[in-house]
């Protein structure tokens, strides 16, 4: 079976562990984590390094994991010094980055940089090896998969064409329409701003399916078995 989630925002390795084991997630099993591991909450990096061991799980790359990125200028020795003699440029990222839940993470990767500087460099690669998209087909569907859905769309547009900024910053409508054949699997936007009825719950379209379901307002991440279309919460 394959089973996508999103939006996890630091959420506890352990709760993550029990929603899979509900489904009775196994080694023959796939796990896709469509972005924002990190941030905001506390336990994003234990995630990171848990998804970056694991050999039947993919993480594609989300805003804030793009975010981090855009900071690695920090993470060849986090220190104080190191913060306090940054560039214009670099103080325009980092405190874009911080201004969105960022400082858990960063926090935790100093913590870890004091003992273990080559698994943050670790986790730094890991990322920088993350797809912004991929697809898969299973049981009687194909998808495309990514973190937001798909700024700029076309029909006619391959996904090579696409930047990888539409790939992490989309805001599609209820009314967005993607492709026809295959369905679109994307977090990034609390379901609830799509129809408050569906809070903590997964929303779907005729062409697409959203994940995200508010992990930091409190609400069960969803997982969903794309084998089924069935939907697992906490």
């Amino acid at each position: 079976m394959i089973y996508v989630t999103s939006d996890l925002h630091g959420m506890s390795l352990e709760k993550l562990k029990a929603l899979l084991d509900k489904v009775g997630f196994a080694d023959d099993d796939f796990l896709f984590v469509l972005g924002d591991v990190i941030d905001r909450g506390e336990h994003g990096v234990e995630l990171l390094r848990w998804l970056s061991l694991c050999p039947n799980a993919e993480l594609l790359l989300g805003n804030h994991e793009a975010m981090m990125l855009s900071c690695g200028f920090l993470f060849e020795e986090i220190t104080e010094d190191s913060l306090s003699n940054l560039s214009g440029d670099n103080i325009t990222l980092l405190t874009n980055w911080l201004s969105n839940g960022g400082d858990t993470t960063l926090k935790a990767l100093r913590e870890l940089h004091k003992t273990s500087p080559e698994t943050v460099m670790g986790i730094l690669n890991y990322l920088k090896e993350a797809p912004v998209s991929e697809t898969v087909s299973a049981g009687d569907n194909s998808f495309l998969l990514t973190h937001s859905g798909i700024d700029n769309f076309s029909q006619d547009k391959k996904l090579t064409e696409y930047a990888e900024e539409d790939f992490l910053w989309a805001r599609p409508t209820p009314q967005t329409r993607y492709f026809d054949d295959i369905i679109t699997v994307f977090g990034h936007t609390p379901t609830l701003f799509f129809d408050p009825a569906y809070k903590g719950k997964a929303f779907r379209t005729d062409t697409w399916i959203c994940v995200d379901t508010g992990v930091t307002a409190g609400f069960s991440p969803c997982l969903l078995c794309l084998d089924t279309l069935k939907e697992y919460y906490l």
